[in-house]
Order: C-alpha cells, then sequence, then structure tokens
C-alpha cells in the first residue's frame, strides 16, 4: 500500500509541476492580450511565435518594414509551452503565415530529438486541423555557444523537422547553422551576447536576411 501510495503521490506531483512550467508563462500571455486590446495588432499577420529568441528581436518590425509582422515569443519557453497557450497564441489573429523558432529549449533542458519533434509534431498538427493551407516556416535550433554540448541532439531534432516538413504543402525551413558558424565551424562569437546564447543584433540582421525570401506578400 505504501509503494502504491507514493507512486501515486509521485504521479501526481509530476502532473503538477508540469502544470506549472507551463503557466509560468500566463502574465506573459496576459500581457500579449492586454496589449491587443489597448493597441489592436495588424491584421492576417506574418506571426512570428516561438522562445526568447523570438522574444528578445525588439527591432523585428524594422527587419520587415514592408511586411505585416507581428512577434509573440515568450518566455524561455518550450514546444509544449506552446502548444500549452495555442489557442491564444495562434489561431486567434487569424495569420497568414506562421514563423517557428522553439525547440531549442526542450533539448537543453533534457528532451531527446525524437521526444522534441514529437512536441514539434503535435503542434503542427494543431496548426494544420485550424488552418490547413497557412504557409508554416520552421527555423532551425540555432547552434548557441553555451548548448554546444548538444549540437548533435539539436541537429538531429532539426533533420528530423525538415526531413518531415519536406513532404508537406505550404510548408518550409530555414538551416540557420551555416550563416552562424565561422571558418572552424564553430559559433561565431560577435552573433551571441555575454550569456552566449542569444544574439547581437548582428546574430538577427543575418537571421533577417536568411528569413526574407521566405516570407509571403
Amino acid at each position: 500500500m505504501k509503494i502504491k501510495f507514493l507512486f501515486v503521490f509521485a504521479c501526481v506531483l509530476l502532473l503538477h509541476l508540469s502544470g506549472y512550467a507551463q503557466k509560468q508563462f500566463e502574465s506573459e500571455i496576459q500581457a500579449f492580450e492586454e496589449q491587443d486590446k489597448a493597441h489592436p495588432p495588424v491584421k492576417d499577420p506574418i506571426l512570428f511565435v516561438g522562445s526568447s529568441s523570438l522574444r528578445l528581436w525588439s527591432d523585428i518590425k524594422e527587419a520587415f518594414p514592408d511586411k505585416p509582422v507581428l512577434n509573440r515569443g515568450f518566455g524561455g519557453s518550450t514546444l509544449a509551452d506552446v502548444a500549452y497557450y495555442y489557442n491564444r497564441l495562434i489561431p486567434v489573429y487569424k495569420p497568414r503565415q506562421i514563423v517557428i523558432y522553439c525547440g531549442e529549449n526542450d533539448i537543453a533542458g533534457g528532451k531527446s530529438a525524437k521526444d522534441t519533434y514529437m512536441e514539434f509534431f503535435k503542434l503542427y498538427a494543431k496548426i494544420r486541423k485550424d488552418m490547413p493551407r497557412v504557409p508554416v516556416l520552421f527555423i532551425y535550433a540555432k547552434p548557441a555557444p553555451s548548448r554546444w554540448a548538444k549540437r548533435a541532439e539539436m541537429q538531429e531534432f532539426n533533420r528530423l523537422v525538415s526531413s518531415f516538413l519536406d513532404g508537406e504543402e505550404d510548408a518550409d525551413y530555414l538551416d540557420v547553422w551555416p550563416l552562424m558558424l565561422n571558418a572552424d565551424l564553430r559559433p561565431e562569437p560577435i552573433l551571441f551576447k555575454s550569456d552566449s546564447l542569444h544574439m547581437t543584433a548582428e546574430g538577427y540582421r543575418r537571421w533577417a536576411e536568411a528569413i526574407k525570401p521566405y516570407l509571403v506578400d
């Protein structure tokens, strides 16, 4: 009986912690909603959604001045977090295109490439159920110096997603590794802040140039 009780308790605790891990971003999602009320966002946007590499892209509108972009990157989110807030983050905006950057934090947190890919697949399935023909662009998990030890897992995740998207209509992917590595095939230091994780203005400039050809009118 004691073992059974401990097992049930452990399961309940894991569910509680999982819910907390996702609900920790509630204040950021609410902030988006308050912002939308005060200043309605552009209609039919190109929606950027995902983790802090998007959240910290403060001049994203200036990077694409002729495009109706809307940035909804939040926290240090995982793919499960984006799926948890899906209804409040994606279909509510009726996007003309969806650009996803997420998955890096999943792997940094200990998930395998396969498990992270499955989280992407679940999010993508939600999008396709509601928006079967809206173009989706997936940006590869980047080669951050602080996560260089995880590079093989990151690249396997990128490979799994890109292989899947190769068979999908209205979907594409962008490999950012070639533009972020130096001649020694190591992360280019000038592209990263002192935390060796988030990008500098030069990093975002390179991303913008690479992303532009994929954005719809």
